[in-house]
């Protein structure tokens, strides 16, 4: 009534107003609530807990709703029926290249949307520039890098095998840490090769031990001497002595049992969960395949010929005796790691060694030589059996991981387009070898805590929105030795910090990619798995703070609340929807959503409590201190 009456005193004005407010609302009414939404999937969310019905909203690169969202709408929506809803896969042994990195294809094909550069002690020592270097690009998948131990000895020894000095290891040192101060996710290391294969454990052990205090990783290929017997477990045991020794997670790097030990897996799995039991959390990843790539002279020719780089290799093979030696001892490292000149097949050539072997007239060694004084080929190598990785693959702590990464089409091994369909197909679906809930846990969450991630690697409120889907009945490699660039089946949608980088199977050419980079305050550590809290009060500053949260080891989210204050900023959050609570001893970090004013829109948050220190950050807002009582 009152309403009407003021209408027909004021005709013109109240009939405009009117009209106003109706298309006002009518406008807000289709506004796209969420930037993304994908709508009746499975999500299996990485935590390796069961997999539920829900609809995933996606708003400002974030996850922001999990649930029946039939009400809501958004800029863009994506029929997941049928998928499964799974957090972007995680490579964290990666060599891709610049070239590959904007766009990415043969990796978002895979699911994978973040890749650890930098693997087996490789890449530059100048991380930040490395990694901004690759931003200014353009970016398909998210970027992070390891800081190389390889790359450090050579920088500081040269190719030389001497010992290093005092001063020397101080310099390491120095650099290792250099490499944590600006955004590494660990130290990588490829003892296996030259001259990083000249360190000794204890002289490795001095230089990486400078990282304990960043609570980090040691990620090595493992290094297999005719000392040992080309023995890889005995390189296993030595990755694991080293990490544990220097206060590192110890990561066995693209697990294999080779050669003359096949049928051995049960043996390091063991020594894994002895040194886990002993407090020395020990990870490892792998990919599903049986033969590696590397350089035909990596792993074959004898180190004390290596010595001083290929221009003094090649000086030996001139040496009558010298080559005599070298031919011997390369068919004894073939014989023991690779069952022999049979297991080596030229990708390049597309040409087994035997083939070359026939050609020339020459026996195994004889052939490498030659082969190597007319370049540095690469090699597929053949070095286990099924058994093995099968039990590789289903060790609680072993991510997936390819051995690959971002390339722009090239590629000799099917790892670089086929790794995690093939482990999705083969070893869930067709083999039964993995829960699909687990193997998605070994390409998300698990390597996200490798590493020391707390806002990827989960389907949960506040993370990063890093998602693939995927169909379970039909997901599955393509990719051969002899056609390694065949795409694989599958995965349907991949979106790439809430940016649509898949669709339908198709690189949309989005760059939603980002460089990634570490604190001090993202440990490496093992994934929970019972009932976890946390619960503080305190003081920043100008903020009061109070953290009352707590998981079921059932549960695929965190309760409680968390509250703070801020008087000199005018922020007030009461958080009450929550994303995952991880917890390492005193560290603990969540994600979650909440208004950090009263007339601003939800904002997601993450909060790392590390002993008395928390950091707290939220879009623009950011609060870091000591936490006082």
């Amino acid at each position: 009534m009152i309403r009407s009456r003021r209408i027909k005193g004021a005709r013109g004005f109240s009939r405009a107003a009117v009209a106003a407010a109706v298309l006002t609302a009518a406008v807000f009414a289709q506004t796209p609530a969420y930037d993304v939404i994908l709508r009746h999937g499975t999500v299996i969310d990485g935590s390796g807990l069961p997999r539920f019905r829900a609809d995933v909203a996606i708003a400002d690169g974030t996850i922001v709703r999990i649930g029946d969202l039939s009400g809501a709408h958004a800029a863009a929506e994506l029929d997941a029926e049928g998928l499964v809803v799974a957090p972007g896969f995680i490579n964290i042994h990666s060599h891709a290249t610049p070239e590959g990195l904007p766009h990415a294809e043969n990796m978002l094909m895979q699911g994978v949307t973040t890749e650890i550069l930098n693997a087996d002690g490789s890449g530059p020592l100048d991380i930040r520039t490395q990694l901004e270097g690759l931003a200014s690009a353009g970016l398909a998948v998210n970027v992070g890098a390891n800081i190389g131990f390889n790359t450090v000895w050579a920088s500081v020894i040269g190719a030389a095998d001497r010992r290093a000095t005092a001063d020397e290891i101080a310099r390491m040192r120095t650099l290792i840490v250099d490499g944590l101060v600006h955004g590494a996710w660990g130290v990588s290391a490829g003892l296996d090769y030259k001259p990083a294969y000249f360190a000794q454990a204890e002289e490795v052990i001095r230089i990486v031990e400078a990282a304990r205090p960043w609570r980090t990783n040691f990620t090595n290929h493992d290094r297999v001497t005719p000392e040992s017997g080309y023995s890889s477990r005995a390189g296993m045991i030595e990755t694991i002595d080293i990490g544990e020794r220097a206060g590192l997670t110890p990561v066995i790097t693209h697990m294999k049992v080779q050669g003359h030990e096949q049928g051995t897996a049960d043996q390091i799995l063991k020594g894994m969960r002895e040194a886990t039991a002993r407090g020395s959390y020990t990870a490892a990843d792998a990919y599903p395949y049986l033969a590696g790539q590397t350089g035909l002279a990596a792993l074959i020719i004898p180190g004390w010929a290596q010595a001083g780089g290929r221009d003094a290799m090649l000086k030996r093979f001139a040496d009558q005796a010298l080559r005599a030696r070298i031919v011997k001892e390369a068919e004894e490292a073939m014989n023991a790691r690779f069952g022999g000149a049979a297991g080596v097949y030229l990708p390049a050539a597309k040409q087994e060694l035997t083939a070359v072997m026939r050609d020339l007239n020459v026996p195994a060694g004889e052939a490498v030589v030659r082969l190597l004084e007319q370049g540095s080929p690469g090699i597929i190598a053949r070095f286990g059996i099924e058994a093995d990785l099968v039990k590789i693959l289903q060790n609680p702590t072993t991510s997936i991981a390819c051995d690959c990464g971002s390339v722009a089409g090239e590629a000799q091994h099917p790892r670089y387009y086929g790794t995690f369909p093939r482990v999705l197909g083969r070893y869930v679906r067709e083999q039964n070898a993995l829960p699909l809930e687990d193997a998605v846990r070994k390409m998300t969450a698990l390597p996200a805590a490798t590493v020391g991630f707390v806002d990827r690697g989960l389907i949960a409120v506040g993370m990063h929105a890093d998602v693939t889907a995927f169909d379970p009945t039909l997901v599955i490699d393509h990719a051969t030795f002899e056609e390694p660039t065949r795409p694989p089946n599958g995965i349907r949608f991949v979106v790439v910090n809430g940016r649509i980088a898949l669709r339908d199977g198709k690189a949309t050419g989005l760059q939603g990619g980002r460089a990634l980079f570490r604190t001090e305050r993202m440990p490496t550590r093992p994934m929970n798995d019972g009932r976890r809290s946390l619960k503080r009060r305190g003081r920043i500053e100008t903020a009061d703070v109070t953290l009352d949260v707590s998981q079921d080891a059932r549960a695929h989210h965190a309760t409680g609340a968390f509250r703070l204050t801020d008087q000199r900023s005018k922020v007030s959050i009461d958080m009450k929807e929550f994303g995952s609570l991880q917890t390492l001893g005193e560290w603990a970090s969540f994600t979650g959503r909440a208004r950090l004013r009263a007339t601003e829109p939800e904002r997601s948050v993450t909060v790392i409590l590390d002993d008395s220190e928390i950091v707290v950050s939220a879009g623009d807002y950011a609060l870091a201190g000591t936490l006082t009582r």
